[in-house]
């Protein structure tokens, strides 16, 4: 189960030659793939490429009648290595992942496939997963791209040229065999568009074909002494290659303007965001025509010296729009122009931040410093710059009322250096509202029972892994110590297996431990004799990437092998402690384990598993279901958790140990009684968590469990009245009471 389904947009992937597609940048990309002749497909999900597994998995019947083979890979490396059906033989292929993370997974395989080359396209559509949206550190594709000489295309985020990318990609691949990684930002593949759609292709060469006509290189093969060739290889022949095709088939793009004196060089997928800081500043229209010449680098690893030089020879100023650091663009650039005698000032993070994303303010700042500098007659006044003018004072002007008073002004040397002020100022009137788990999320109340343990057995060394349940390092759990990698909870606690009073606790997911964790993680721990405790939690899905389908999933996929129980796994590399939990809501039993694992004398990795389907995809699950039921006049019942206001004491003990979105507080209604009680918003989706167990609360006595029942029985009816009688009685007579109290 993905996070949404496209079973119906995919259906557009049929269209033919001459018809307009119209969708999503992930659609438009697949489309692509078709176009292009693709034979195979592979990936792993993670944002912002999610999507296009799941439009992928959705369209696996259209790829299976053209004989393209579709697989969601065990992990980026897996997805990598894949492609090593391009480089015997004559067969396109494509592999999808998150950058950059996911890279560095497949790097390995990726410098196998870029030494020896490829003889069949191959292109890696890498997701960059970029700025103050970003779910990683921030690191760029483009390092990857220079270390093994894979080429980088970086298209303007419009569908009509992610397409062409994708198409020129496979030829680029080919033209110098060479793989070519294909980035996508997190806009471009959510913008909508439409281009021509062109006829859909199947393969010039099937896998089958390749299987019943074997082929054998040693030259391809990375071993000595042909890897040492490849390496020469690559500068003497594929690189040409590469300058040759991308010149002759104008893979980047110059836009002419009437202010020839200076110039604009940018990252295509910065294209959107530069042409819009350019109209803020009066210097582009609505159609995107700009009055500065533009320099697009839809190829952004190799540079193509000759265009640059061409670009800039008669400017007297050129500013270079490079998003992320190092500035790998802008010294590559520096070393061009100065080489080839070109004397033109070469503008770049001077004027724009060294780190960050590039936003439209950001770089309407940096366009505007720089025509400070080098054109000021260009910066007259404008409607649009008046108008974004006066709501930055504005902004402004909140910021000085809501900031503190300094007791002192700070001279130059103490003040600090920043960059966004207004940023700076708003986060001092918003409150941080730090990520967190969901309404009902199964795993909260394991990091409640984990609080409770430590409560009592003093604080551990805890080591988290990447997934949902890294949640619980924020308020109100504050679990954990470290993060390394997905699936390397446990292999991030492998130096504490000293002897020590405590024993270390680890933390991984399910999509973690199948993707990497079972053998970096388990294996390893066996294999060292780790004496700490590893918790795997296991919600039935890859959660965090969108709730995919793993080995351990329980749904049955017809296209997958699933149900395949991770303690099997584990016990088959070798774990004897092994504790399966499947129902994390019972606190005192998921606290009472983490107890027995901290404190026994057994020797060895202790494994926790504890099991309860992700709430998310389960409330997508049933819904529907629910709904129909509902329709059909079926009675169906709803548990629904409340607060007793006159039991309530307001500890709030509930909150501390849940934070559950839907536990809020409000006014107790009672006079003597001033401090707020505990409350239960509609949101709450009946997990049971806040009462500590779903069937009785047992947490705190204010807990009370509520059953909504649609289509009652006459008997439902009667019982119901005879609660209400004795409910409103009860409730007439504490009215009585306070009315007395308030006289």
């Amino acid at each position: 189960m993905a996070e949404r389904s496209f079973k119906k947009e995919v259906q557009q992937l049929r269209i033919g030659e001459g018809e307009e597609f119209r969708g999503e940048g992930i659609l438009a990309v697949t489309k692509g793939l078709l176009q292009s002749g693709v034979g195979y497909v592979a990936g792993y999900q993670g944002s912002p490429i999610s999507h296009l597994m799941d439009v992928l998995a959705d369209a696996n019947d259209i790829l299976q009648e053209l004989g393209v083979h579709f697989e969601a890979s065990a992990s980026e490396a897996t997805a990598a290595a894949t492609l090593a059906a391009s480089v015997m033989y004559p067969i396109r292929g494509a592999v999808t992942w998150k950058s950059t993370v996911g890279t560095n997974v497949a790097s390995d395989a990726l410098a196998n496939l870029a030494s020896g080359g490829v003889t069949g396209g191959a292109l890696v559509i890498v997701g960059e997963d970029y700025g103050e949206g970003s779910s990683i550190m921030q690191e760029r594709s483009h390092a990857f791209a220079m270390k093994s000489q894979i080429w980088l295309l970086d298209p303007r985020p419009n569908l009509e040229s992610m397409v062409r990318a994708v198409e020129d990609g496979f030829e680029l691949s080919e033209a110098s065999k060479t793989p070519v990684m294909l980035q996508l930002r997190i806009r471009g593949c959510h913008v909508h568009g439409r281009f021509i759609a062109k006829e859909n292709k199947r393969p010039a060469f099937s896998l089958a074909e390749a299987l019943e006509n074997p082929a054998r290189d040693t030259s391809r093969i990375v071993l000595p002494p042909a890897s040492f060739l490849h390496e020469q290889e690559k500068i003497k022949d594929r690189w040409p290659a590469a300058i040759r095709y991308i010149k002759e088939h104008k893979l980047n793009e110059h836009f002419d303007g009437d202010q020839q004196d200076i110039g604009l060089i940018l990252q295509g997928g910065l294209y959107n965001g530069v042409i819009r800081s350019l109209q803020l500043l009066g210097l582009a229209d609505n159609f995107g025509n700009s009055r500065i010449p533009l320099y697009v680098m839809n190829v952004t690893y190799p540079v193509i010296e000759d265009e640059v030089i061409d670009f800039c020879r008669d400017k007297r100023a050129v500013l270079l729009l490079e998003e992320g650091q190092p500035d790998y663009i802008e010294q590559n650039l520096h070393a061009v122009l100065r080489k080839a005698g070109v004397d033109t000032h070469l503008s770049g993070k001077d004027v724009l931040p060294m780190a960050g994303e590039y936003t439209t303010q950001v770089m309407r700042d940096g366009v505007r410093e720089f025509l400070k500098r080098h054109r000021p007659e260009s910066l007259q006044t404008h409607p649009a710059v008046a108008a974004d003018a006066e709501a930055g004072a504005r902004q402004l002007e909140i910021t000085e009322v809501s900031r503190p008073k300094a007791p002192k002004a700070a001279t130059p040397a103490e003040q600090p250096i920043t960059f966004h002020k207004q940023v700076d100022g708003l986060a001092s009137v918003v409150p941080p509202r730090p990520a967190g788990f969901c309404t009902g999320c199964p795993e909260r109340p394991i990091f409640s029972a984990l609080t409770l343990a430590q409560e009592k057995l003093g604080q551990h060394h805890i080591s988290c892994d990447i997934g949902c349940h890294l949640f619980s390092i924020l308020p109100p759990f504050n679990l954990g110590a470290t993060t390394m990698g997905y699936g390397l909870g446990a292999s991030s606690a492998a130096a504490f297996n000293v002897p020590a009073a405590k024993r270390p606790i680890s933390i991984m997911g399910d999509g973690g431990f199948w993707h990497n964790g079972l053998s970096s993680g388990i294996g390893n721990a066996v294999f060292n004799k780790y004496d700490g405790v590893i918790v795997i939690v296991d919600n039935f899905y890859a959660s965090a990437t969108g709730g995919q389908d793993i080995l351990s999933s329980r749904a049955e996929n017809p296209d997958r092998s699933t149900n395949n129980p991770i303690d099997h796994a584990v016990r088959g590399v070798g774990v004897k402690w092994v504790r399966t939990l499947d129902h994390t809501y019972d606190v005192a039993r998921v606290r009472a384990t983490i107890e027995e694992a901290l404190t026994t004398d057994i020797k060895g990795p202790k494994v926790i598993i504890a099991q309860s389907e992700c709430m998310l995809n389960k409330q997508r699950r049933i819904k529907p279901l629910f709904n129909k039921a509902v329709k059909e006049g079926k009675r169906v019942v709803k548990e629904r958790f409340g607060v007793d206001p006159d039991v309530c004491t307001g500890d709030h003990a509930c909150i501390r140990l849940s934070g559950c979105p839907s536990l809020s507080v409000k006014d107790s209604g009672d006079p003597l009684k001033e401090d707020p009680v505990a409350h239960v918003e509609s949101s709450c989706v009946g997990c049971g968590n806040c009462g500590e167990v779903a069937h009785a609360a047992v947490l705190c006595p204010s807990f009370y469990r509520a059953d909504i029942v649609h289509n009652p029985t006459g008997s439902d009816r009667f019982l119901a009245r005879m609660r209400g009688a004795v409910i409103g009685f009860l409730q007439r007579r504490r009215a009585a009471r306070l009315a007395q109290y308030a006289l």
